[in-house]
């Protein structure tokens, strides 16, 4: 029996997707649930899955364009593995002896004195040289570029065309996020089962910076300033196919645990390739985490439709001056870059700072400070 491989909807913006790898060849045996192609949008990447084991046969090649609900190919369940080949065992080729040619000793073989002192006497011709061809040149690995690939490139650069973006930067001391983790750490996972991490803290301060200043939390469409109607914050993950922001719902009104659980889900289901359209869009405020590769600073770009992006980077031992005393704290630089367009200077800097002085307190996020 055939059993039929179809393209799946993967969402309703999404009507066709690009065959990106062919995992397993047509004309192989494979299992069930065995991936054999993988898709590419201009959203998200999506493997497909054998249905039965047995004989795969595909339609379709890499750089084919398909559309939803196409047939790209069928596994015949009647045909069986075939069993190993038997090695098999091939003798040494044996080499004829080659034997050295004798050396002629002859008189044709010895100079004598005079004949060599005629020699040097003549002039000689010296022969030109060879002139080599010229090598190559270099040419490196050329490959085609994925979809989201190419859609990223695209929006940067729209991004770069069309805002009046800046940056501001300020730096905070994470002394008190760190203790009150390694105090609370314990309980957490007991209760929610995933980490305490940085992260939450992090939205939970974005969300109060947001109601404090409105204009962060809209965007520009023609002529019209729009208020985003939620408070769902993008938080950025890195994968091997490009960077992708999933969005956080309901931040204002989430736990911490709940805020983790969602950024735990989303980091295992963008490293699979299983994000899906609706999980991306919606956010008012994106968060981007350059300090887990080690990034001590940086210049964040805008995530449209959005006005603002937060930078977090490495937390850095450094020593500062604390109540006229020099003291070393867990240092960490931010970075918010902002669209000037609809976001004055000293609204992006007093928004840092409205961060700022939560992170470094964080009881004031339960006062909403």
């Amino acid at each position: 029996m055939k059993v039929e491989i179809k393209i799946p909807s993967m969402g309703e913006s999404i009507s066709e997707a690009t065959i990106s790898r062919i995992i397993k060849a047509s004309g192989s045996v494979v299992r069930r649930d065995e991936e054999v192609l993988e898709l590419e949008t201009d959203k998200v990447n999506q493997v497909l899955y054998a249905p039965q084991a047995g004989q795969l046969s595909l339609s379709v090649k890499v750089g084919d364009t398909v559309k939803i609900g196409q047939l790209v190919g069928t596994v015949d369940t009647d045909v069986q593995a075939p069993a190993a080949p038997v090695a098999q065992i091939t003798k040494p080729e044996v080499k004829a002896e080659v034997k050295p040619a004798p050396v002629s000793t002859g008189p044709s073989a010895r100079k004598m004195a005079s004949d060599f002192i005629a020699e040097i006497k003549t002039p000689q011709t010296v022969p030109a040289p060879v002139k080599q061809p010229s090598p190559p040149p270099a040419s490196g690995e050329r490959k085609r570029m994925s979809s989201l690939r190419r859609t990223i490139a695209q929006k940067l650069v729209e991004v770069k065309n069309t805002t009046a973006m800046l940056t501001t930067f300020n730096e905070v001391d994470m002394t008190r996020i760190m203790e009150i983790r390694a105090k609370e750490q314990e309980d957490f996972q007991a209760r929610y089962g995933v980490k305490l991490g940085f992260m939450s803290f992090f939205i939970k301060s974005a969300v109060a910076a947001l109601k404090a200043f409105p204009d962060v939390h809209a965007y520009i469409e023609g002529e019209d300033m729009v208020a985003f109607p939620n408070y769902d914050i993008g938080v950025a993950v890195s994968t091997e196919k490009g960077l992708m922001v999933p969005v956080v719902r309901k931040c204002d009104t989430a736990s911490f645990g709940e805020i983790e659980k969602q950024i735990v889900a989303y980091g295992k289901k963008a490293r699979e390739g299983g994000i899906s359209i609706d999980e991306l869009r919606g956010g008012c405020f994106t968060i981007t985490n350059g300090g887990t590769f080690g990034s001590l600073l940086s210049t964040p770009i805008l995530n449209p439709p959005q006005s603002a992006i937060l930078g977090m980077h490495a937390i850095v031992k450094r020593p500062i001056a604390l109540n006229d005393q020099v003291v070393i704290r867990p240092m960490m630089y931010l970075a918010l870059s902002y669209d000037h367009r609809i976001i004055d200077g000293k609204e992006a800097v007093q928004f840092l700072v409205h961060m700022k002085e939560n992170l470094e307190d964080p009881t004031r996020l339960l006062l909403d400070l």
